[in-house]
Protein backbone atom coordinates (compact mmCIF):
# COMPACT_ATOMS: atom_id res chain seq x y z
CA UNK A 1 0.00 0.00 0.00
CA UNK A 2 2.91 2.47 0.75
CA UNK A 3 3.87 1.79 -3.23
CA UNK A 4 0.30 3.35 -4.66
CA UNK A 5 0.24 6.21 -2.15
CA UNK A 6 4.03 6.97 -3.51
CA UNK A 7 2.48 6.88 -6.95
CA UNK A 8 -0.09 9.07 -5.51
CA UNK A 9 2.77 11.63 -3.83
CA UNK A 10 4.27 12.43 -7.42
CA UNK A 11 0.80 14.13 -8.31
CA UNK A 12 0.56 15.98 -4.85
CA UNK A 13 4.67 16.94 -5.12
CA UNK A 14 3.92 18.20 -8.56
CA UNK A 15 0.83 20.29 -7.39
CA UNK A 16 2.92 21.56 -4.34
CA UNK A 17 5.91 22.38 -6.70
CA UNK A 18 3.37 24.16 -9.04
CA UNK A 19 1.66 26.16 -5.98
CA UNK A 20 5.20 26.89 -4.89
CA UNK A 21 6.07 28.14 -8.17
CA UNK A 22 2.68 30.65 -8.25
CA UNK A 23 3.71 31.62 -4.31
CA UNK A 24 7.32 32.74 -5.69
CA UNK A 25 5.20 34.50 -8.18
CA UNK A 26 2.68 36.54 -5.73
CA UNK A 27 6.12 37.03 -4.07
CA UNK A 28 7.80 38.83 -7.01
CA UNK A 29 4.02 41.08 -7.34
CA UNK A 30 4.42 42.31 -3.88
CA UNK A 31 7.25 44.68 -4.79
CA UNK A 32 7.13 44.36 -8.75
CA UNK A 33 5.78 43.95 -11.89
CA UNK A 34 8.08 40.89 -12.73
CA UNK A 35 5.26 38.33 -12.38
CA UNK A 36 2.76 40.07 -14.47
CA UNK A 37 5.63 40.34 -17.23
CA UNK A 38 6.94 37.00 -16.90
CA UNK A 39 3.08 35.91 -17.71
CA UNK A 40 2.67 38.06 -20.50
CA UNK A 41 5.34 36.05 -22.06
CA UNK A 42 4.15 33.06 -22.31
CA UNK A 43 3.43 31.44 -25.10
CA UNK A 44 -0.06 30.61 -26.62
CA UNK A 45 -0.91 27.76 -28.71
CA UNK A 46 -1.24 29.77 -31.73
CA UNK A 47 2.12 31.30 -31.22
CA UNK A 48 3.59 27.76 -31.21
CA UNK A 49 1.34 26.88 -34.45
CA UNK A 50 2.86 29.78 -36.63
CA UNK A 51 5.80 29.00 -38.86
CA UNK A 52 9.18 29.50 -37.72
CA UNK A 53 12.27 28.63 -38.85
CA UNK A 54 12.61 25.68 -40.88
CA UNK A 55 14.13 23.27 -38.44
CA UNK A 56 15.44 18.96 -39.49
CA UNK A 57 14.36 16.55 -37.06
CA UNK A 58 16.02 13.00 -37.19
CA UNK A 59 13.63 10.30 -35.93
CA UNK A 60 14.19 6.37 -34.97
CA UNK A 61 12.44 3.95 -33.66
CA UNK A 62 12.05 0.04 -33.05
CA UNK A 63 10.75 -1.97 -36.03
CA UNK A 64 7.04 -1.65 -36.27
CA UNK A 65 6.49 -5.57 -35.39
CA UNK A 66 3.31 -4.62 -32.67
CA UNK A 67 0.50 -2.59 -33.17
CA UNK A 68 1.22 -0.34 -30.90
CA UNK A 69 4.54 0.52 -32.30
CA UNK A 70 3.42 0.58 -35.84
CA UNK A 71 1.27 3.57 -34.35
CA UNK A 72 4.15 5.22 -32.90
CA UNK A 73 6.31 5.47 -36.09
CA UNK A 74 2.92 6.83 -38.35
CA UNK A 75 2.39 9.36 -35.10
CA UNK A 76 5.72 10.70 -35.63
CA UNK A 77 5.30 10.99 -39.63
CA UNK A 78 1.70 12.77 -39.34
CA UNK A 79 3.00 14.85 -36.47
CA UNK A 80 5.95 15.94 -38.72
CA UNK A 81 4.04 16.37 -41.81
CA UNK A 82 1.40 18.58 -40.29
CA UNK A 83 4.44 21.40 -39.48
CA UNK A 84 5.23 23.48 -42.73
CA UNK A 85 8.50 24.18 -40.78
CA UNK A 86 9.63 20.90 -40.00
CA UNK A 87 11.62 18.50 -42.26
CA UNK A 88 11.74 14.83 -41.18
CA UNK A 89 15.06 12.80 -41.89
CA UNK A 90 13.73 9.25 -40.84
CA UNK A 91 15.51 5.94 -39.78
CA UNK A 92 13.87 2.96 -40.87
CA UNK A 93 12.47 1.04 -37.95
CA UNK A 94 15.13 -1.36 -36.40
CA UNK A 95 15.21 -3.86 -33.19
CA UNK A 96 19.04 -3.80 -34.02
CA UNK A 97 20.93 -1.85 -31.80
CA UNK A 98 24.02 -1.39 -34.07
CA UNK A 99 22.27 -0.14 -36.95
CA UNK A 100 20.15 1.98 -34.90
CA UNK A 101 22.98 4.00 -33.27
CA UNK A 102 24.22 3.91 -36.92
CA UNK A 103 21.15 5.90 -37.43
CA UNK A 104 21.72 8.71 -34.82
CA UNK A 105 25.82 8.69 -36.22
CA UNK A 106 24.29 9.61 -39.32
CA UNK A 107 21.49 12.35 -37.59
CA UNK A 108 24.64 14.04 -36.06
CA UNK A 109 26.55 13.99 -39.00
CA UNK A 110 23.85 15.88 -41.12
CA UNK A 111 23.74 17.72 -38.40
CA UNK A 112 20.15 17.89 -37.56
CA UNK A 113 18.40 20.49 -35.83
CA UNK A 114 17.09 17.96 -33.05
CA UNK A 115 16.76 13.92 -32.75
CA UNK A 116 13.52 12.58 -32.11
CA UNK A 117 14.28 8.74 -30.28
CA UNK A 118 12.56 5.91 -29.47
CA UNK A 119 15.25 3.22 -28.79
CA UNK A 120 15.08 -0.42 -29.14
CA UNK A 121 17.45 -0.57 -25.62
CA UNK A 122 17.77 2.75 -23.38
CA UNK A 123 20.47 1.75 -22.15
CA UNK A 124 22.21 0.51 -25.25
CA UNK A 125 21.79 4.04 -27.44
CA UNK A 126 22.91 6.49 -24.17
CA UNK A 127 26.14 6.88 -25.23
CA UNK A 128 25.62 7.67 -28.82
CA UNK A 129 22.47 9.95 -27.49
CA UNK A 130 25.34 11.91 -25.14
CA UNK A 131 26.94 12.43 -28.36
CA UNK A 132 24.41 13.89 -30.00
CA UNK A 133 23.24 16.10 -27.03
CA UNK A 134 27.95 17.02 -26.74
CA UNK A 135 27.30 18.11 -30.38
CA UNK A 136 24.36 20.54 -29.53
CA UNK A 137 21.47 18.88 -31.26
CA UNK A 138 18.88 18.19 -28.82
CA UNK A 139 17.08 14.79 -28.15
CA UNK A 140 13.78 13.27 -27.02
CA UNK A 141 13.72 10.01 -25.77
CA UNK A 142 10.65 8.46 -25.91
CA UNK A 143 9.40 5.65 -24.48
CA UNK A 144 12.26 3.27 -22.89
CA UNK A 145 14.27 5.61 -21.21
CA UNK A 146 18.37 6.20 -21.58
CA UNK A 147 21.09 5.23 -18.42
CA UNK A 148 22.00 8.99 -17.97
CA UNK A 149 20.43 11.85 -17.52
CA UNK A 150 22.83 13.68 -20.12
CA UNK A 151 21.42 12.03 -23.11
CA UNK A 152 18.53 13.75 -23.60
CA UNK A 153 17.05 17.07 -23.37
CA UNK A 154 13.54 16.52 -22.29
CA UNK A 155 12.01 12.83 -21.86
CA UNK A 156 8.60 11.77 -23.16
CA UNK A 157 7.05 8.63 -21.30
CA UNK A 158 4.12 6.79 -20.85
CA UNK A 159 3.42 5.83 -17.09
CA UNK A 160 3.32 1.92 -17.03
CA UNK A 161 3.16 1.86 -12.98
CA UNK A 162 0.12 4.28 -13.21
CA UNK A 163 -1.60 1.68 -16.04
CA UNK A 164 -1.72 -0.85 -13.32
CA UNK A 165 -3.16 1.52 -10.62
CA UNK A 166 -5.62 2.24 -13.10
CA UNK A 167 -6.72 -0.94 -14.02
CA UNK A 168 -6.43 -1.91 -10.28
CA UNK A 169 -8.34 1.26 -9.09
CA UNK A 170 -10.86 0.03 -11.99
CA UNK A 171 -11.46 -3.62 -10.97
CA UNK A 172 -11.81 -2.16 -7.23
CA UNK A 173 -14.93 -0.10 -8.03
CA UNK A 174 -16.38 -3.03 -9.91
CA UNK A 175 -15.31 -6.00 -7.06
CA UNK A 176 -14.99 -4.17 -4.17
CA UNK A 177 -17.72 -5.02 -2.64
CA UNK A 178 -17.11 -8.57 -3.19
CA UNK A 179 -14.48 -10.17 -0.25
CA UNK A 180 -12.35 -12.68 -1.40
CA UNK A 181 -12.76 -12.05 -5.29
CA UNK A 182 -10.84 -14.06 -8.02
CA UNK A 183 -8.47 -11.29 -9.57
CA UNK A 184 -6.31 -12.87 -12.49
CA UNK A 185 -3.53 -10.88 -14.55
CA UNK A 186 -2.28 -11.56 -18.29
CA UNK A 187 1.12 -9.71 -17.64
CA UNK A 188 3.44 -9.31 -21.09
CA UNK A 189 6.85 -9.81 -20.82
CA UNK A 190 7.96 -10.66 -17.16
CA UNK A 191 11.57 -9.94 -17.82
CA UNK A 192 10.80 -6.15 -19.10
CA UNK A 193 10.99 -3.50 -16.24
CA UNK A 194 7.45 -2.03 -17.84
CA UNK A 195 5.96 -5.32 -17.30
CA UNK A 196 6.94 -5.09 -13.68
CA UNK A 197 5.97 -2.03 -13.06
CA UNK A 198 2.35 -2.79 -14.43
CA UNK A 199 2.09 -5.42 -11.90
CA UNK A 200 3.25 -3.46 -9.21
CA UNK A 201 1.07 -0.99 -9.92
CA UNK A 202 -1.99 -3.37 -10.17
CA UNK A 203 -0.92 -4.84 -6.78
CA UNK A 204 -0.70 -1.99 -4.83
CA UNK A 205 -4.32 -0.58 -6.18
CA UNK A 206 -5.80 -3.56 -5.66
CA UNK A 207 -4.48 -4.01 -2.18
CA UNK A 208 -6.22 -0.59 -1.20
CA UNK A 209 -9.86 -2.46 -1.75
CA UNK A 210 -8.65 -5.58 -0.17
CA UNK A 211 -8.11 -7.58 -2.82
CA UNK A 212 -5.08 -9.10 -4.24
CA UNK A 213 -3.95 -10.86 -7.33
CA UNK A 214 -5.32 -14.39 -7.01
CA UNK A 215 -3.58 -15.97 -10.20
CA UNK A 216 -0.82 -14.66 -12.44
CA UNK A 217 0.73 -15.82 -16.14
CA UNK A 218 2.99 -13.71 -18.62
CA UNK A 219 2.15 -13.99 -22.50
CA UNK A 220 5.09 -12.00 -25.17
CA UNK A 221 2.59 -9.11 -26.57
CA UNK A 222 1.69 -11.19 -29.19
CA UNK A 223 -1.87 -12.70 -30.12
CA UNK A 224 -0.46 -16.24 -30.27
CA UNK A 225 1.27 -15.83 -26.65
CA UNK A 226 -1.79 -14.22 -25.08
CA UNK A 227 -3.93 -17.12 -26.52
CA UNK A 228 -1.20 -20.07 -25.35
CA UNK A 229 -1.30 -17.67 -21.47
CA UNK A 230 -5.04 -17.19 -21.22
CA UNK A 231 -5.78 -21.00 -22.23
CA UNK A 232 -3.37 -21.97 -19.59
CA UNK A 233 -5.23 -19.46 -16.78
CA UNK A 234 -8.44 -20.40 -17.41
CA UNK A 235 -7.58 -23.90 -17.28
CA UNK A 236 -6.14 -23.66 -13.79
CA UNK A 237 -8.81 -21.76 -12.34
CA UNK A 238 -12.38 -22.93 -13.15
CA UNK A 239 -13.74 -19.40 -11.61
CA UNK A 240 -12.11 -16.02 -11.72
CA UNK A 241 -14.30 -12.47 -11.31
CA UNK A 242 -12.16 -10.07 -13.19
CA UNK A 243 -9.10 -10.04 -15.27
CA UNK A 244 -6.34 -7.57 -16.40
CA UNK A 245 -4.40 -8.01 -19.80
CA UNK A 246 -1.64 -5.90 -19.98
CA UNK A 247 -1.47 -5.12 -23.38
CA UNK A 248 -4.42 -5.40 -26.46
CA UNK A 249 -2.43 -7.10 -28.96
CA UNK A 250 -1.75 -9.58 -26.90
CA UNK A 251 -5.71 -9.59 -26.13
CA UNK A 252 -6.71 -10.52 -29.50
CA UNK A 253 -5.38 -13.86 -28.45
CA UNK A 254 -6.94 -13.68 -25.02
CA UNK A 255 -10.27 -13.35 -26.03
CA UNK A 256 -10.06 -16.39 -28.70
CA UNK A 257 -9.09 -18.29 -25.54
CA UNK A 258 -11.84 -17.30 -23.54
CA UNK A 259 -14.18 -17.61 -26.40
CA UNK A 260 -13.02 -21.22 -26.87
CA UNK A 261 -13.41 -22.20 -23.25
CA UNK A 262 -16.75 -20.37 -23.22
CA UNK A 263 -16.06 -18.72 -19.92
CA UNK A 264 -17.93 -15.45 -19.55
CA UNK A 265 -18.72 -15.36 -15.53
CA UNK A 266 -15.50 -12.66 -15.23
CA UNK A 267 -15.19 -8.73 -16.75
CA UNK A 268 -12.05 -8.32 -18.60
CA UNK A 269 -9.60 -5.05 -18.38
CA UNK A 270 -7.18 -4.92 -21.21
CA UNK A 271 -4.16 -2.82 -21.69
CA UNK A 272 -2.75 0.28 -23.92
CA UNK A 273 -5.40 1.48 -25.94
CA UNK A 274 -5.91 -0.84 -29.75
CA UNK A 275 -9.04 -0.01 -31.71
CA UNK A 276 -10.24 -3.21 -32.11
CA UNK A 277 -10.33 -3.37 -28.03
CA UNK A 278 -12.15 -0.07 -27.98
CA UNK A 279 -14.66 -1.03 -30.33
CA UNK A 280 -15.61 -4.28 -28.55
CA UNK A 281 -15.48 -2.07 -25.47
CA UNK A 282 -18.59 0.42 -27.58
CA UNK A 283 -20.55 -2.56 -28.52
CA UNK A 284 -20.62 -4.49 -24.69
CA UNK A 285 -20.94 -7.65 -26.30
CA UNK A 286 -17.84 -9.30 -24.80
CA UNK A 287 -15.93 -9.85 -21.44
CA UNK A 288 -14.10 -6.66 -22.39
CA UNK A 289 -15.18 -3.80 -20.23
CA UNK A 290 -12.32 -1.34 -20.09
CA UNK A 291 -8.89 -0.62 -21.56
CA UNK A 292 -6.01 1.50 -20.17
CA UNK A 293 -4.25 3.76 -22.27
CA UNK A 294 -0.73 3.58 -22.74
CA UNK A 295 -0.42 6.46 -25.02
CA UNK A 296 0.91 5.67 -28.71
CA UNK A 297 1.24 9.01 -29.69
CA UNK A 298 4.56 9.58 -27.94
CA UNK A 299 6.62 9.64 -30.33
CA UNK A 300 4.28 12.28 -31.95
CA UNK A 301 4.61 14.51 -29.23
CA UNK A 302 8.13 14.14 -29.38
CA UNK A 303 8.46 15.46 -32.88
CA UNK A 304 5.95 18.59 -31.40
CA UNK A 305 8.41 19.20 -28.65
CA UNK A 306 11.68 18.76 -30.57
CA UNK A 307 10.03 21.37 -32.87
CA UNK A 308 9.36 23.73 -29.76
CA UNK A 309 13.05 23.38 -28.69
CA UNK A 310 14.79 23.42 -31.94
CA UNK A 311 13.06 27.26 -32.52
CA UNK A 312 13.40 27.92 -28.94
CA UNK A 313 9.73 28.07 -27.86
CA UNK A 314 8.29 26.61 -24.73
CA UNK A 315 4.93 24.83 -24.37
CA UNK A 316 1.87 26.06 -24.83
CA UNK A 317 0.61 28.48 -21.79
CA UNK A 318 3.53 27.46 -19.47
CA UNK A 319 5.07 30.77 -18.42
CA UNK A 320 8.20 29.21 -17.74
CA UNK A 321 10.36 30.15 -21.30
CA UNK A 322 11.48 26.64 -21.89
CA UNK A 323 10.23 23.09 -22.59
CA UNK A 324 9.98 20.45 -19.62
CA UNK A 325 12.67 17.96 -19.38
CA UNK A 326 10.30 15.20 -18.61
CA UNK A 327 6.87 14.57 -19.26
CA UNK A 328 5.08 11.42 -17.93
CA UNK A 329 1.44 10.96 -19.93
CA UNK A 330 -1.74 10.10 -18.47
CA UNK A 331 -3.00 6.32 -18.15
CA UNK A 332 -6.50 6.38 -17.80
CA UNK A 333 -9.45 3.93 -18.31
CA UNK A 334 -11.24 3.59 -21.28
CA UNK A 335 -15.00 2.36 -20.81
CA UNK A 336 -18.08 2.71 -22.68
CA UNK A 337 -18.93 5.91 -21.34
CA UNK A 338 -16.37 7.92 -22.79
CA UNK A 339 -14.95 5.50 -25.03
CA UNK A 340 -15.81 8.06 -27.96
CA UNK A 341 -13.07 10.11 -26.61
CA UNK A 342 -10.15 8.02 -27.37
CA UNK A 343 -11.43 5.86 -30.15
CA UNK A 344 -9.93 8.79 -32.88
CA UNK A 345 -6.09 8.30 -31.40
CA UNK A 346 -6.42 3.84 -30.67
CA UNK A 347 -4.14 2.02 -32.94
CA UNK A 348 -5.08 -0.81 -35.05
CA UNK A 349 -3.97 -4.29 -33.45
Amino acid sequence: MRSLRTHRARFVVAGVAALAAVGLLAGCTAGSTNAEEAVDQGTTSEENAATGDTVTIGFSGPAADHGWLGAINSGALAAAAKYPDVTLQAAEGTNDVTAQIAAVETFINDKVDAIVLLPSDGAALTEVAIKAMQAGIPVINVDREFSSPFAARSTVLGDNYGMGVSAGTYICGQLGDKPGAIVAEIAGIDSLPLTQDRSAGFKDALSDCGLEVSARVAADFTVQGGEAAASQLLSANPQIDAIWNHDDDQGIGVLAAITSAGRDEFIMVGGAGSKNAMEAIQADDSVLKATIIYPSTQAADGIALARLIAQGKTASDLITPSVPNRIVLDAPVVTKDNVADFIDLAFES
